[in-house]
């Protein structure tokens, strides 16, 4: 755990490298001190369809997905880490933000083979 899932706009892969910036949110997650490096997951979703309000404007949204068991203020440390860690790479996109997402721990399941 944590699962990092980046959301963003399809047109900011002619601004920013996607491999730079799913770097730079595992680089972040990993700064914390509350994962070891094989647990952090990042992925990366582009949207081609979007709307804000009435714009298209460019976003990047990060959703950190964790199990229950940390607090408040570790929570927020490493949301500002993360969004310290993207920011100069997203100089022109309009939005970014990151969100801490608790998850369920008696209902979470996984699988892994091997």
């Amino acid at each position: 755990m944590p699962h990092c899932v980046i959301e963003y706009a399809r047109e900011i892969v002619d601004q920013v490298s996607i491999e730079a910036l799913m770097a730079a949110v595992h680089d972040a997650a990993l700064s914390s001190d509350l994962f070891p490096e094989y647990e952090i997951k990042t992925r990366a979703i582009a949207f081609q369809q979007h709307r804000t309000g009435q714009t298209q404007d460019s976003f990047v949204h990060v959703g950190v997905h964790l199990l229950l068991g940390r607090d408040d203020d570790q929570k927020a440390d490493l949301s500002e880490r993360i969004l310290a860690g993207i920011e100069p790479l997203l100089a022109d996109v309009v939005s970014v933000g990151v969100e801490i997402i608790d998850m369920h721990r008696a209902s979470y399941r996984k699988r892994v083979l091997g």
